[in-house]
């Protein structure tokens, strides 16, 4: 099979699990992604099968573009989202 298949990653996941899975459901040999989408994210991840993996280099030039959905003033104790809210000890405390 050749071809690029736009992979919709969830989150919690890396780009090369999605590849992973993939290729157990594809049964591809040959396959690879361009890019890298952070495990947390959300999006597109374009997965490149067979004679497209020559493709590949080609797509290096392209930018990544991230939309973002923030909740201001919740503080976490990873500071990100995967993290448990906490209380900041001063709750007046605002950062951008």
């Amino acid at each position: 099979m050749d071809g690029i298949l736009p992979f919709l990653k969830p989150p919690g996941i890396t780009s090369h699990d999605a590849v992973a899975i993939c290729r157990r459901i594809l049964k591809e040999k040959r396959i690879g992604h361009s890019g890298t989408l952070d495990p947390m994210a959300y999006g597109v991840l374009p997965v490149f099968l067979g004679k497209a993996t020559r493709l590949i280099e080609y797509t290096d030039e392209f930018d990544k573009t991230y939309v973002a959905e923030c909740k201001l003033g919740t503080f976490t104790d990873t500071e990100d989202s995967s993290g448990q809210p906490v209380l900041p000890d001063n709750e007046s405390l605002f950062c951008l």
